[in-house]
């Protein structure tokens, strides 16, 4: 990089010296001009002066400060020594906070006489607050170093003499050269494991949800990569070398430096906003980065949402670029001439050492539909690794054929369908498809969710990047491991009949995001296009449109509707319709919760789903016309619980039933068979003292499914609710679901599902189990010494979403009970502090759906008065919805925002 000319607004000499002639200690003003030129720097960057101008700047005036500082000591004899640059320092770039290495540079190892001057130095440097990585090294101790560290001997390869003798550097990058060590192959191989290492700390994804603008796939470190390789290759540290050597081509060179001037100004103001050398987008700092990079709002999208889903296509576009360069450094590097094997495919693509590549280059041009035929090659044999580079530029230069004649020509779209008929590499062509900026081309719906990010913690992934985790979620399903941990969708997955089917649908179910509107309705018409223009059956693409229509309802049913209803059951069925819209719709909703974000798939979640398809497929058989009515599956539980009952030692058949006879049809349910037979046997066996009986299954169905179930029973009072989730919050539990039943004898009987707090199963830990049970004994004996809510910090990114709370009351249409559901920012204690204000307003918590999504949690409480009646003085709703507002704000005097009561 080319250093600037000299800058005297940003480093005048004459008045630095001035000032240092005043000042007893010169530290104050060397920091004065740090200060001053780094509030010159920031109002240019503001001013949108060109980002290069401004790292080679700031490199510029550090230069001035170090060879002011370095000449207030004496050296001695200049030739032995000299202070060098190195790192990003030595290419003459550094951003506000960088780190500014530098290596003190002798002429051998004996030089006691400098080891006074060099610690004075240093501690100046740090002193006047410099951010220094130093080494002091001599020649000799470099080419050591060098020969065993990757790291140093990269370090030592960019380098630039500030003051001393160029001489001993001259030496130092002989003593390092690549007839000593690190020979151009050797180092790119290391470098190539290096950077697939640092690739998976961040998920081998350009989209992650705070990406490391250095650090992650497509980010500044893949571009200091191609520039370290080229050099101990080349022996030139530019990337115009790229260019000159045949790598690149200027227009891709020139798409290559604006992803590299992007991300540096993404990085400089990264530094300016958080205050030091930060390099990761935090949620913190992405929207203030928006409006620092001048993005701004639309109808569909937040300005940092703009911001972001430019930011990830340049690191795509830099990583689909750098993927280029290292597989043509790797056939040069890594190949002997004429020692691949060639194995022809077809007229128009050959097999070169396991790299496909094209047999001439004007094959696209000749035959565009070569364009897909090659993903499909792909696909149909796996061993083929990739795409040679000379390939991969020929598809880029031919992807602007793909117009709307290419998409309706039967040729390409039955290509299409071919590639999800595979029995491989589905995903894995798709990716290589959008790396190569084809399948934003040949679907453009697609291309409009290239990079789209949602500005939340629920969805963890851009909305292209979470469709092809969904797709290679559904090929996953048919591998042996994955049937332990999803044995249901495993299953279904070997049934379907058309698999495909269930792929297109994965493909289009988002498709819509961003557009406004109802996303679903959206996308199903876009399906249908898809569908018609690829000659799908009529009934396929009726199934792939209902698919992407109706993607949500078998997730948002299981999560927020009562299962144990008979009725929501009905509906879901008759929504669903038939036995095998069920299992693609049970596949599909699998696949995308855990597209979305894996954490979201706990063990609770699956026996939600699990229930859900178990008894939709139950209501499928008995026929959409004959309904099971709530007496029958009554009945059905209470003879299947007698029968586990009577082969049980010491409990009575008719004192079952005369305490079954108090607990109203509701129980019976809410619960499974061989819970009420558990329930029973407890509570026959409990003594009649008064104190709670508490319940805790110590295992699960499944490994994988299934949360740990608390039964509490107990004399009933109107603080039950606040008084337990309080105390499950002091016990580190996250409460999945609560149901709450009154008997007629005045006892409660509630039951809830918990996890522990990072979302995993309490397992059968005796001492675990044994201490939520003791705990919940002691406040429920105790309610008066009601648990102190909890004030843990809320962690970081929790905070970077706050939004005002919604809270919506209204009566229950079926049942004489209000319904209250709160949408809120989640916090550590929301559920405690919740039942504090329904204890506040004497209000009896009858049942619960709780359901945290990312950041934020969507509950919904099924309440009465003290009087057991739905709420019916709109002055009592108000002030409790003003309350709850209140309470689960991040501000203490927060508006009401999007509620409303009704009744």
């Amino acid at each position: 990089m080319s250093h600037p000319e000299v800058d005297h607004e940003l480093f005048d000499r004459g008045q630095f010296q001035a000032e240092l002639a005043l000042k007893s200690s010169p530290i104050a003003a060397f920091k004065k001009a740090i200060r001053r030129a780094g509030e010159i720097l920031d109002g240019r960057f503001s001013a949108t002066c060109d980002i290069r101008r401004l790292i080679t700047g700031r490199a510029w005036f550090v230069d001035q400060i170090l060879r002011e500082a370095w000449a207030r000591f004496d050296w001695g004899d200049a030739n032995d020594i000299a202070l060098v640059a190195v790192g990003g320092y030595g290419r003459g770039e550094l951003h506000p906070h960088s780190d500014i290495d530098i290596l003190i540079l002798l002429d051998g190892a004996q030089h006691d006489s400098l080891r006074e001057p060099i610690e004075g130095f240093l501690t100046l440097l740090w002193d006047i607050g410099l951010e220094i990585g130093q080494s002091v090294r001599s020649v000799e101790d470099c080419a050591e170093q060098g020969r065993a560290d990757l790291t140093v001997i990269t370090n030592l390869m960019e380098s630039r003499t500030l003051v001393g003798a160029d001489d001993l550097r001259r030496r130092m990058l002989a003593a390092t050269g690549t007839q000593y060590m690190w020979p151009a192959r050797e180092f790119f191989l290391a470098k190539r494991a290096e950077q697939h290492a640092r690739h998976a700390k961040y998920n081998d994804t350009e989209y992650n949800l705070e990406p490391n603008v250095k650090g992650s796939p497509g980010g500044l470190r893949d571009l200091q990569n191609i520039l370290w390789v080229i050099g101990r290759y080349y022996g030139t540290l530019t990337l115009e070398t790229l260019v000159t050597r045949g790598l690149l081509t200027p227009n891709e060179f020139g798409l290559l430096s604006a992803s590299q001037e992007f991300l540096w100004k993404v990085r400089y103001a990264l530094h300016m906003v958080a205050g030091r050398a930060e390099d990761r987008l935090l949620f913190d700092h992405q929207r203030r980065l928006a409006g620092l990079l001048g993005f701004t709002a639309s109808n569909a999208k937040l300005a940092v949402e703009s911001f972001m889903q430019k930011y990830y296509r340049v690191v795509m576009a830099a990583a689909e670029l750098s993927d280029l360069v290292n597989q043509t450094l790797e056939e040069q590097l890594l190949e002997q001439p004429d020692s691949g094997e060639l194995r022809p495919l077809n007229a128009r693509f050959q097999v070169r050492d396991g790299f496909i590549e094209a047999t001439d280059p004007g094959v696209f041009k000749r035959c565009p539909s070569a364009i897909l035929e090659i993903f499909v090659l792909m696909a149909q044999q796996p061993e083929i690794r990739g795409v040679r580079s000379g390939t991969i530029r020929l598809l880029r230069d031919h992807r602007q054929l793909i117009d709307d004649k290419f998409r309706h020509d039967i040729r390409n779209t039955s290509l299409f369908v071919e590639l999800f008929k595979s029995h491989e590499g589905i995903h894995r062509n798709l990716r290589r498809m959008n790396r190569y900026g084809i399948l934003g081309r040949y679907l453009p719906e697609f291309g409009h969710i290239i990079g789209q990010m949602q500005h939340d913690l629920f969805h963890i992934y851009t909305v292209d990047a979470h469709t092809l985790n969904l797709i290679k979620n559904l090929r996953k399903l048919d591998r042996p491991e994955m049937a332990e941990k999803y044995p249901l969708a495993s299953e279904l997955m070997a049934q379907l009949p058309k698999p495909e089917l269930v792929y297109f649908a994965g493909l289009y179910h988002d498709i819509a995001k961003g557009r406004g509107g109802d996303h679903s309705e959206l996308g199903a018409k876009d399906a249908l296009a898809f569908c018609e223009r690829h000659h799908l059956p009529p009934w396929d693409s009726r199934l792939i449109a209902w698919l992407v229509k109706n993607h949500l309802v078998m997730s948002t049913t299981a999560q927020r509707k009562d299962l144990s209803d008979p009725q929501v059951i009905h509906d879901f069925a008759c929504t669903v319709g038939d036995q095998t819209h069920l299992d693609y719709l049970y596949v599909l909703t699998v696949a995308d919760i855990n597209a979305t974000n894996p954490t979201l798939w706990n063990s609770w979640r699956a026996s939600l789903m699990r229930q859900l398809y178990a008894e939709t497929k139950r209501a499928l058989r008995r026929g959409l016309e004959n309904p099971i009515d709530r007496e029958e599956r009554i009945r059905e539980n209470q003879h299947a619980a007698l029968k586990l009952l009577h082969a049980r030692e010491g409990i009575d058949a008719d004192a079952a039933e005369q305490l079954w006879a108090q607990l109203g049809d509701h129980y019976f349910l809410r619960h499974s068979a061989e819970d009420i037979a558990w329930h029973a046997e407890a509570i026959l066996r409990h003594p009649h003292d008064g104190a709670p009986l508490v319940l805790i299954k110590e295992t699960t169905q499944r490994e994988f499914e299934g949360g740990t179930q608390i039964f509490i029973y107990a004399p009933d009072q109107h603080d039950f609710f606040a008084v337990t989730v309080a105390a499950m919050d002091q016990l580190n539990l996250n409460i999945q679901d609560a149901r709450i039943l009154t008997s007629t004898s005045q006892f409660t009987l509630d039951t809830y599902v918990v996890l522990d707090a990072d979302g995993g199963s309490i397992g059968d830990d005796p001492e675990r189990i044994a201490e939520i049970r003791q705990g919940l004994v002691d406040a429920l004996k105790n309610p008066l010494d009601y648990s102190t809510i909890i004030k843990r910090r809320v962690p970081r990114q929790l905070k970077s979403f706050g939004f005002a709370p919604q809270v919506t009351i209204h009566t229950d249409a079926q049942r004489p009970l209000s319904v209250i559901e709160v949408i809120a920012p989640d916090r550590p204690g929301l559920l405690a502090r919740v039942g504090q204000i329904f204890l506040d307003f004497d209000l009896s918590v009858q049942n619960a759906k709780i359901a945290t999504l990312g950041e934020r949690v969507e509950d919904v409480f099924f309440v009465t008065d003290a009087h057991h009646q739905p709420l019916s003085d709109p002055e009592l709703c108000a002030r409790l919805q003003e309350s709850l507002v209140r309470q689960l704000s991040d501000t203490q005097d927060s508006a009401v925002p999007l509620s409303r009561i009704s009744f």
